[in-house]
């Protein structure tokens, strides 16, 4: 039996590949609002030649500034519930929507380590939320084992793309 967790981009290009074509199929563009990922899950859709046919566009909110100010999430929420929360991820993922052109959004917000940690949100705790048209967001709060920082990234971007294509399905 083959290891399904990622290792590099490159093993997850067929599932990009798998989120692209769902949602052509489904005449749906998608945007992503990314913290912990930097961009990741963009970047692997984008890696696909014609995603553009199916990628809107991404938003790299790192810090909480540019949380509030490209995706209009209130600093308030941030002050009162951390950015790392599941408050804070469907305000990131209804944000990206309201701001974009997509049908759908995926928003990623988390601690991938070495450091950052609390006994209330260890390394590895990462809130994923989609916000479609439509549609309430929906949350899902994982917790990757810390087995390094590139590890809780790449599992990041695996669990949003599956998502993606949860949700489309």
């Amino acid at each position: 039996m083959s290891d399904p967790t990622p290792h590099s981009l490159e093993d997850l290009a067929p599932l990009a590949a798998q989120v692209l074509d769902a949602l052509k199929s489904e005449n749906m563009m998608v945007a992503t609002a990314e913290s912990c990922t930097g961009g990741l899950i963009c970047g692997a859709l984008t890696e696909i030649a014609g995603s553009s046919a199916a990628v809107d566009r991404g938003f790299v909110t790192y810090s909480n500034e540019a949380k509030t100010e490209l995706l209009g999430v209130p600093a308030a929420l941030i002050k009162k519930v951390g950015a790392v929360s599941k408050e804070v991820a469907v305000a990131m993922a209804e944000g990206a929507l309201d701001r974009s052109d997509a049908d759908i959004a995926v928003s990623v917000t988390g601690i991938a380590g070495p450091g950052g940690g609390t006994p209330e949100k260890p390394v590895g705790t990462v809130h994923i939320a989609l916000a479609r048209k439509g549609s309430p967001t929906d949350h899902v709060h994982c917790w990757f084992a810390d087995q390094g920082r590139r590890s809780i990234r790449l599992a990041t971007v695996h669990t949003a793309l599956i998502s993606i294509l949860n949700a489309i399905s």
